[in-house]
């Protein structure tokens, strides 16, 4: 009867314990939620081939070291160039976004403008595709 007693003040004391423990309001380490907005994604271009699409022929390239322009409704505006595989990520406060191909006027093709929409503590994810202007 004893070790039944104490083997339950035992078990109540432990749980009592482990539900009086709180959460930190950050973990050791850890990155802060700030820096964890903005957009990522790929851009390619498409076609990359005059003509017809051909069966089992990739039709669109990564668009590969080429800058852009990320402005806001406010007129904040940020740079950031895609890596070799077109792929990018740039960090961006909340918000509504036009982005923009750096020096894109009087060239054939059509890349852009994109919109994005930004919420607060999250990635937006997107890949874009710009025309390269051949048929």
């Amino acid at each position: 009867m004893l070790i039944r007693y104490f083997s339950l003040t035992a078990f109540l004391s432990f749980a009592g314990f482990c539900f009086a423990q709180t959460t930190p309001a950050s973990t050791p380490g850890a990155t802060p939620a700030i820096g964890k907005t903005g957009i990522d994604g790929t851009i390619t271009s498409s076609p990359s081939h005059p003509g017809p699409v051909k069966p089992g022929i990739q039709n669109s390239r990564p668009l590969a070291n080429t800058t852009f322009v990320a402005s806001s409704q406010t007129g904040a505006s940020t740079e950031f160039t895609t890596d070799e595989q077109g792929h990018f990520r740039v960090l961006l406060g909340p918000g509504q976004y036009t982005v923009t191909k750096k020096g894109e006027q009087g060239k054939i093709g059509r890349c852009g403008p994109f919109d994005a929409f930004v919420a607060s503590g999250q990635i937006t994810h997107v890949d874009w595709v710009c025309d390269t202007g051949m048929r």
